[in-house]
């Protein structure tokens, strides 16, 4: 269901000239039910002048009559005799509550730091900043540069994690056809490299040689040494 083009207004009107409950005021104009007992007992919507939903062609009074005598039914909005055009969807960068833009530059500090590859207009686009401010961090000629930390845009709730994802792979895309542009205007064509560039070559086995043996420690056969025993014997008998 549709809400009123002024809910709080309408929902003031509605509290002042209707014995409707605050269950059904609240779900018509989509708003809470404390904060519709609280228009009730002035604490909220000071100072707004009620509108008239049946004046304005939103709600018939036989339907404001309807719920009144049925707590449990819900009001039903009238269809519009005029057809409104589509609001086309605004570009540029998004709206950051006040509460949140004292956070920028850190997010900005982290985007540049982390994703390079972003460009000014989608970093603005995402954290809701401008290009300037974007340049003034880069070349750190912010005026709060000393306290600038880079903090995930994510953390600090400037955007989604969907969001930051859907911008990186971007971001990454167009920097793969670009790369790929300018391989094809340099005229060097994407080939692999060769075997023998990209295998290494077999490290060599180290040969150990074996230690030489002393000539004391070496073994003798037995009947060698018999044998120039007895050469020795028989050298000396000739003697």
């Amino acid at each position: 269901m549709s809400q009123p083009l002024m809910p709080k207004a309408t929902a003031v009107w509605l509290v002042e000239n209707t014995s409707l409950t605050f269950d059904q005021v609240a779900e018509y104009c989509g708003l809470h039910v404390l904060e519709v007992k609280g228009i009730a007992d002035g604490d909220v919507a000071q100072g707004i002048k009620g509108m008239d939903p049946v004046a304005s062609g939103q709600l018939t009074r036989a339907e404001i009559e309807r719920c009144q005598n049925d707590p449990d039914a819900r009001l039903q909005a009238s269809e519009s005799k005029y057809k409104l055009p589509p609001i086309a969807p605004r570009k540029g960068p998004r709206y950051t509550p006040v509460s949140r833009r004292q956070d920028r530059p850190d997010a900005i500090a982290w985007l540049l730091r982390n994703h390079p590859e972003l460009t000014d207009a989608q970093i603005s686009k995402l954290v809701g900043t401008t290009k300037p401010t974007i340049q003034s961090i880069r070349d750190r000629s912010h005026w709060n540069s000393a306290n600038i930390k880079p903090v995930d845009p994510v953390t600090l709730g400037l955007c989604s994690q969907i969001e930051l994802d859907a911008v990186v792979q971007k971001a990454a895309r167009k920097a793969e056809r670009e790369r790929k542009k300018a391989t094809k205007a340099a005229g060097t064509p994407e080939t692999l490299l060769p075997a023998s560039e990209t295998i290494a070559p077999e490290p060599e086995v180290a040969t150990i040689a074996a230690p030489e043996v002393p000539e004391e420690k070496k073994s003798y056969d037995a009947d060698s040494v018999f044998a120039k025993l007895k050469d020795v014997k028989i050298e000396d008998d000739e003697a």
